[in-house]
């Protein structure tokens, strides 16, 4: 079997580290793994399912010695480098939000829009509340034709990064021992609170959060006629996104038929036992690789051609490391002997 240089860009970050273990635990055909970080971490040893290795020092020259290279940094560095090492011939998935609007670049989720993949040597991961809604709401608008959208999301600390993990925690204590603390990652208290607003407002009265989930999905499904409005909301958990999602729908829609289809849609997994409250939840959904879908039922205002569900979804893999992992199955499961890869 043929073997890849894989190079992990931001690997001591949350979604660099959940790059590392999805390429282990999915048994990618890794020849060499190489972690590039910062001058903070270069130089640093870290312990990995691949053994204790060397974190080096980014730059575009050596990543593009990878024959993959996965982006897991912000949006401002990625645009200056991620083009640099594409041309350099390595082929880059970027996680960050820098190219999701290209549109010469592919925003891909590997379960709606795998083909977008191919002969790209650039693509663009989305979204991680998108990620997570799409890999469900496909499915259904390919068997019912979606109409209108309309979804609420729950969003973990853990979006924030790892020091919007650390004030929750900490904020929680203090609470229980009564001290006083000041906010540092959140504009207000997180901790026994909820935050109806994610990422900077927009002139439309919808944060930017909001806006990545109707755009992207716009562009995943290449259909822009399906009307979509998102409230997005943080909530004082760790870990895993969730998501009620109203669809009115073209075709008559039954809860039944919904779970016929969702059932075999692939990246999903039916939950739906109100009555013993085997739901969809951030505990249950953290660190698996499916994302849980149920709640399922008629919905009360759009009638036969209406459906409510609740979905939830570990956004550190789904949301993006592992999107990006398969997506990289995706490029070398699909070449031919030819190879898109640079090397042989």
């Amino acid at each position: 079997m043929k073997t890849y240089t894989v190079g992990v860009v931001g690997a001591t970050g949350a979604v660099g580290k959940e790059m590392v273990l999805c390429l282990h635990d999915r048994k990618f055909p890794l020849s060499t793994l190489r972690l590039f970080a910062s001058q903070r971490s270069a130089g640093k040893r870290v312990d990995t399912p691949y053994g204790e290795k060397e974190i080096e020092l980014f730059s575009p020259e050596k990543a593009a010695q990878c024959d993959i290279v996965l982006m897991a940094v912000s949006g401002s560095f990625s645009k200056e480098f991620a083009p640099q090492i594409a041309e350099k011939g390595a082929i880059v998935i970027d996680n960050s939000s820098a190219f999701r609007y290209n549109d010469d670049i592919p925003l891909v989720v590997p379960e709606v829009n795998a083909d977008m993949a191919k002969g790209a040597k650039l693509i663009a991961n989305p979204n991680c509340t998108t990620a997570i809604l799409t890999v469900v709401l496909w499915p259904l608008h390919k068997s019912f034709g979606v109409k209108k959208c309309i979804i609420s999301t729950y969003q973990a600390t853990s979006g924030a990064g790892q020091e919007a993990m650390d004030e929750l925690e900490e904020q929680t204590r203090k609470i229980l021992n009564g001290e006083h603390f000041e906010p540092q990652n959140f504009a207000r208290p997180i901790a026994f609170n909820l935050i109806p607003r994610i990422d900077s407002m927009q002139d439309n009265g919808y944060c930017r959060e909001e806006m990545k989930v109707v755009k992207e999905t716009h562009k995943i499904f290449n259909d822009n006629s399906i009307l979509i409005s998102c409230t997005a909301v943080r909530i004082p958990t760790f870990r895993a996104h969730a998501e009620a999602v109203t669809i009115e729908t073209e075709k008559e829609i039954t809860s039944q038929m919904a779970w016929d289809v969702l059932a075999e849609a692939p990246g999903v997994e039916v939950i739906d036992d109100p009555e013993s409250f085997d739901l969809p939840m951030p505990l249950t959904a953290t660190k698996k690789y499916n994302v849980e879908v149920g709640r399922v039922r008629q919905n009360l205002v759009f009638g036969k051609n209406g459906l409510d569900f609740f979905i939830c979804g570990d956004q550190l893999l789904k949301g993006a490391a592992l999107n990006a992992v398969q997506i990289a199955e995706l490029l070398i499961h699909s070449s031919p002997k030819s190879s898109i890869l640079k090397k042989e």
